[in-house]
């Protein structure tokens, strides 16, 4: 089993409800037309269909419609998922959606705040085969703002988890906006601590443990911790994105002790790996969706994403034989 997450760079639909970027309102001078949706959907299709995920999760998608003609869009390239859900309780510009082969079992948000200002988290249950999978799919606040913004939703997060127990499947997926070293960044980037050192996916979701990086290893011998995946693939593959020539791992899996304990699903050792094909690079970082920087500043129907999708594989382990 394949699993995935991707920020598809805001992927909108063409019905106004006046909630969009200026650039994406539909049909005018910005070109945001159904000529140009479709190049964007079968551009993402094309993507995905590369690595053939059985489940992927998907950031900066504007609706169900959105969504639905993605879905749409992918079957008409050969790859079909019949089960989906989308966040979208909350009234926000972007959204965080699933697409799932698996059948979905139910699907739920938690609520980060009652403000627009966050966005609500998307957990999935899904069955597998007969086991149990537990999905987080996450966008959290940008890097404009200080850490502590991002704590508000790694909180929300890790007390659900907790709920639910560790020794469940469970995969956190999505753009935390976050590196899997934060907490050691800040000793360059100072505008971010604003939490004395503290940092939502490493110390709020534990993947620290003495102070020290989570691995395959002390993951079953803590309680509560998680094993952030950009540890088991090579240093240099460990980015999805790029601002201003600095590469950042914004996007992120991580994993709970139930996918590393060898029962039920288990996560395949060394198999996280960033989709980064040659054709999905421009000038040495990821070919996003492109824009004219002539007025009218119009789509002009090319590129794919600012980010590179990531995947890894999980396995079913038969304990009965």
């Amino acid at each position: 089993m394949r699993v995935a997450s991707y920020n598809v760079e805001n992927l909108f639909d063409l019905k106004y409800d006046h909630r969009e970027y200026v650039e994406y309102i539909p049909n005018t001078s910005w070109q945001w037309n159904k000529k140009n949706q479709a190049k964007k959907l079968n551009n993402i299709a094309k993507v995905i269909t590369d690595f053939h995920p059985n489940i992927i999760g998907l950031q900066e998608i504007e609706s169900l419609q959105a969504l639905k003609e993605l879905r749409k869009t992918l079957q008409i390239h050969g790859l079909y998922y019949k089960y989906y859900a989308i966040a979208d309780a909350k009234k926000t510009t972007i959204k965080v959606a699933l697409l799932s082969q698996y059948p979905i079992i139910y699907a739920k948000e938690l609520w980060v705040t009652s403000s627009r200002r966050y966005r609500n988290i998307l957990e999935v249950k899904l069955n597998i085969n007969g086991e149990e999978l537990y999905i987080f799919n996450n966008h959290w606040k940008a890097k404009s703002g200080a850490e502590s913004r991002r704590i508000v939703s790694a909180k929300i997060l890790k007390k659900r988890i907790d709920t639910i127990g560790h020794d469940k499947a469970i995969i956190i997926m999505g753009d935390l906006n976050s590196h899997y070293e934060e907490y050691m960044l800040f000793k360059k980037r100072r505008k971010h601590n604003d939490t004395k050192g503290k940092t939502g996916i490493n110390h709020t979701l534990k993947t620290l443990y003495d102070d020290k990086p989570v691995t395959l290893k002390t993951l079953l011998a803590c309680k509560d911790c998680m094993y952030n995946l950009w540890y088991d693939t090579d240093k240099k593959e460990r980015w999805t994105h790029s601002f201003r020539g600095s590469k950042e791992s914004l996007d992120n899996m991580i994993i709970s002790k139930g996918l590393a304990d060898k029962k039920g699903l288990d996560y395949i050792k060394g198999s996280l790996r960033r989709h980064n094909p040659k054709y999905l690079f421009y000038y040495k970082k990821p070919y996003r969706w492109q824009r004219s920087r002539n007025y009218p500043k119009h789509h002009t129907g090319k590129g794919y994403s600012d980010h590179f999708a990531i995947y890894a594989d999980f396995k079913t382990i038969n304990t009965n034989q």
